[in-house]
């Protein structure tokens, strides 16, 4: 007698089309927004990417539910809802390339002034000849070394620039960097830094990171890049450090989020903004379907999936 098939779903049709070919897994398509008359048999869920849905409003009536996936690094929105018995897992890996091209855009376009001269190309303005800012040279201090830290620092190394990197403890170096440096040492290292780039998940540990005091140990005319969680940063403190034009700032994220219309963060000089977009391209698919299947797999022989944050199977 057959076995039962492994129930899966996912959010759009191409998810299903990318599992079809494996052998005892039924995937149903399913956006969450509504009940799914299959539920109690799905045994892993996909959550559709940047969604405002919550756990507890898809997890009722998943009661063959092991496994959730989600499509974002960040997970910290998740864990609370998360139902006994069932491992919550992040899409660690599917983003590096994405949000470290980003990062590296954010870094550049601030440096070089595309901003301005955007503007000036809005009003049909040639601007005049003057020496500007450059990459090379600068010392860049890259806060969280992970995957995407990793592959931040991997696309800065051919700009010529002195690269530092933290994490949450100091240990010996790898290909990239000859010493990594612990997030205790941050106070100490910023004074130094012409551009800081942020990428550490949001915490109770991160969060508020950056505070008054903690921008004012970067030095006057240095850049601040946040593509990590906007919570990281204290928005205040860094509106005042930006609005007298002391620090610069390129921001993926924003407190809060979405920024409303209004902000002052907006209009604040030096400051560069776009809206949390630094995981949504092209190459995000390809990864994310790549990462569902090994799922999949993984769960329909019995081996431990990949990611998980919260959740029985999370346990070392």
């Amino acid at each position: 007698m057959a076995a039962d098939p492994l129930v899966v779903s996912v959010p759009d049709p191409e998810y299903a089309e990318a599992l079809a070919d494996l052998d005892g897994v039924d995937a149903l398509v399913w956006d969450m927004e509504g009940p799914h008359p299959r539920g109690a048999e799905i045994r892993l869920a996909v959550m559709p990417y940047m969604t405002k849905l919550r756990l507890a409003d898809v997890t009722p009536g998943l009661d063959s539910l092991e496994v959730v996936q989600l499509q974002s690094a960040g997970y910290e929105h998740f864990v609370d809802d998360l139902p006994d018995g069932v491992t919550l897992c992040n899409a660690a890996g599917v983003h590096d390339a994405s949000t470290a091209e980003l990062a590296l855009t954010l870094v550049l376009a601030s440096i070089r002034e595309i901003p301005a001269f955007a503007a000036s190309q809005a009003r049909s303005t040639w601007e005049p000849l003057r020496l500007r800012s450059s990459l090379a040279d600068r010392r860049v201090l890259v806060v969280g070394y992970g995957q995407i830290g990793r592959a931040i620092v991997r696309r800065l190394e051919p700009f010529e620039v002195a690269i530092t990197v933290v994490a949450s403890r100091a240990r010996a170096g790898d290909d990239l960097v000859p010493h990594v440096h612990g997030i205790d040492e941050l106070p100490d290292l910023l004074p130094d830094q012409d551009v800081v780039v942020v990428i550490v998940p949001l915490t109770d540990a991160t969060r508020g990171l950056f505070d008054a005091q903690m921008l004012g140990r970067m030095r006057d005319g240095a850049l601040l890049v946040n593509v990590a969680r906007g919570a990281v940063v204290d928005t205040d403190a860094l509106v005042e450090a930006c609005s007298s034009g002391r620090l610069r700032a390129a921001l993926d994220v924003t407190d809060p989020e979405p920024l409303p219309e209004g902000h002052p963060l907006w209009t604040a000089p030096g400051v560069l903004i776009t809206p949390h977009v630094g995981g949504a391209t092209e190459a995000m698919r390809p990864r994310a379907i790549a990462l569902v299947r090994r799922q999949v797999e993984a769960l329909r022989s019995g081996a431990r999936v990949d990611n998980a944050v919260a959740g029985p199977l999370s346990a070392p």
